[in-house]
């Protein structure tokens, strides 16, 4: 098989048994890698009663084809499972180089089942996996865990990728971590690896990828990388990080302000990345061939911190303006410390958000926080905040449930700004109104990783062969839901290629360099079925976990017009943007199901049978 290793790691931590298994030709063919192949290995494992948090749910390190290869920007890779905080699909990927490493060991992904009786890490050096007593590193941060692997393994090129206490804490935000401070965050995979009692995975190898044509691929890839200069989006990346939109986004009201409430704070313009750069970054860096590099290593004086990875722009936002939190040194800091502890900083910001908002109007008081206020603009609390959720400590072992559980639990289900359990990250579907279906349709709860509506409106360099088509960005139609769900296709397809959504290459370029390294014969259209194919299997999965029509929709806090501010005076009318996003898909507009004939024309007849 080109383009793949042909082999996946099969562990048993219940039984501490591993076997290798070898890598369905038909399934890489129909769902090609990352959270496409983990969805079709997962949807033959788990059913409607399968504990997210138990030993029968299977949690899926995944690579894609082009990982590990000349294509720039391939070095992502994706960690699946059923989420512990949404109760259905759970996706997350990560950049940096352990993607690559994995397939340099010898393996395409890793589909780990049981819970170990004790704490467990795993080795894969060059082909060979071996399960290893975890009790020196349990308790340790994922910085010093990462450290401590290599070292165990006499490896100091080794990748490694683990929990913080966050994990070991099922903490229902817990990331897993990975080249210091990159991190598969969303939707609690770390819990799953803690519940597992799985501290880390590393790996080191010297395999290469079998490629088709890789004479052809290394041709492509340089074009892409020549033709680079002429992409605004990655330039500014590359000078300020994700940070460098910040100024922008501000301007078209997309950035949250006070718990998604307020339009307009002249204040945030102190978080931007110019004034990172300006004041606090050391240095830049990359992942694996990314020719863009938007990693930024920073340093924060104050806390006698002099080296942190990042903050990129959700971390900015979620522990900034959302919480009214203008001291960028303060939101470096609490950035380190997700990173430390294994902690999503877009759910864990929102959450404490959410508690100051609910501070404020007297839902929660300080004999419910013990003894804590929570109010706006105050980072040191949050500091604490985060160090009280990773370790389940007081308060935060009620904040470590995530913001749908702290407003249901206080009876206010109706104020916390989330799809299916899972925290809007930070873009606002009322500056781009395509992002309504972003979230109401993310497989995952809601995602900017499910489509980037906002980017396609913005016209950065959007897959117009394929119908993305840049429009007005508050418009509500039934074509604007077309487009967003032709968008979010794309990039359900781009997270099972595993290639980072940076990196813009065109269409044209993607599907040569995926053909050369595989060896098929895709057409332009055969991507967007493929992507469609992807969606549609992780919505029969999240249909059999018992998702109903009923749950596409977006939070009440983003249904209010806002007074000020580039989003000012609109919301997005969710029920049209659906109506055009069921109609691209072959979805029952009724019910929200694939309908038999779109199901037999992806392909996905297995699917279709009752479980």
């Amino acid at each position: 098989m080109n383009g793949y290793m042909g082999k996946i790691l099969r562990v048993d931590l219940s039984e501490t048994e591993l076997r290798d298994i070898p890598l369905s030709e038909e399934y890489a063919r129909a769902f090609a890698g990352g959270s496409g192949l983990a969805a079709r290995l997962v949807y033959d494992i788990v059913d409607a009663h399968t504990d997210p948090l138990g030993p029968d749910n299977p949690l899926v390190f995944m690579t894609g084809p082009l990982v590990g290869t000349a294509m720039p920007s391939s070095g992502r890779y994706s960690v699946c499972a059923l989420s512990p905080a949404t109760l259905i699909w759970g996706e997350s990927n990560s950049g940096g180089y352990f993607g690559p490493e994995l397939r340099f060991a010898g393996y395409d992904g890793i589909v780990l089942t049981g819970m170990a009786n004790k704490p467990l890490w795993l080795s894969i050096v060059e082909g060979k996996a071996e399960l290893h007593d975890a009790n020196g590193l349990w308790g340790a941060d994922s910085y010093a865990t990462q450290e401590k692997v290599r070292q165990a393994l006499g490896q100091p090129k080794a990748r490694v990728a683990c929990i913080g206490s966050a994990g070991e804490n099922q903490v229902k935000m817990a990331a897993v971590m990975n080249d210091s401070g990159r991190a598969a965050a969303r939707t609690g995979m770390g819990a799953v690896m803690g519940a597992k009692k799985l501290k880390a995975i590393g790996v080191r190898g010297s395999a290469k990828v079998p490629l088709a044509d890789p004479e052809r691929l290394q041709a492509i890839a340089r074009d892409i990388i020549a033709n680079l200069d002429d992409d605004m989006v990655a330039m500014a990346f590359r000078m300020a990080g994700t940070a460098g939109s910040i100024d922008t986004l501000l301007m078209y009201g997309d950035m949250p302000i006070r718990y998604f409430q307020q339009g307009e704070w002249e204040t945030a313009t102190d978080l931007s990345g110019v004034v990172m750069v300006d004041k606090y970054q050391v240095k830049r860096y990359a992942c694996y061939r990314c020719p863009i590099g938007c990693g930024r290593e920073t340093r924060a004086p104050a806390y006698a911190l002099d080296r942190a990875d990042g903050p990129e722009y959700e971390t900015i936002a979620a522990f900034g303006s959302l919480a009214m939190v203008a001291d960028l040194e303060g939101v470096i800091y609490a950035g380190h410390l997700c990173n430390m502890h294994g902690l999503d900083t877009i759910s864990t910001g929102a959450t404490i958000a959410l508690a100051c908002e609910m501070f404020e109007r007297g839902i929660i008081s300080k004999e419910q926080t013990g003894g804590i206020e929570i109010r706006y603009g105050d980072i040191k609390t949050s500091h604490r905040l985060i160090e009280m959720i990773a370790r389940r400590q007081g308060f935060g072992d009620v904040l470590a449930e995530g913001s749908a559980a702290l407003a249901r639990r206080f009876g206010v289900p109706e104020l916390s700004a989330c799809v299916n359990r899972l925290e809007l990250p930070m873009h606002d579907p009322r500056a781009f109104a395509g992002m309504a279906v972003t979230y109401a349709l993310s497989p995952c709860g809601a995602s900017h990783m499910q489509g980037d509506m906002y980017g396609v409106d913005m016209g950065q360099r959007p897959p117009i062969e394929l119908g993305m088509i840049p429009g007005e960005r508050q418009e509500s139609s039934e074509e604007k839901g077309r487009i967003a769900a032709r968008q979010q296709a794309w990039r359900n397809l781009y997270n099972s290629i595993n290639l980072c959504q940076f990196m813009n290459p065109g269409v044209e370029n993607l599907l040569a360099a995926l053909n050369s390294a595989t060896g098929w014969d895709l057409k332009l259209d055969d991507l967007l079925t493929m992507g469609k194919r992807i969606v549609t299997l992780k919505r029969v999965l999240n249909l059999r976990r018992g998702l109903t029509v009923a749950d596409d929709r977006l939070p009440e806090v983003l249904l209010k017009p806002l007074d000020n501010g580039g989003a000012a005076g609109t919301v997005p009318d969710v029920k049209v943007l659906l109506s055009g996003a069921y109609a691209e898909y072959g979805w029952d507009p009724g019910t929200g199901k694939p309908t038999q004939k779109t199901m037999k024309e992806l392909g996905l007849g297995f699917a279709a049978k009752p479980r």
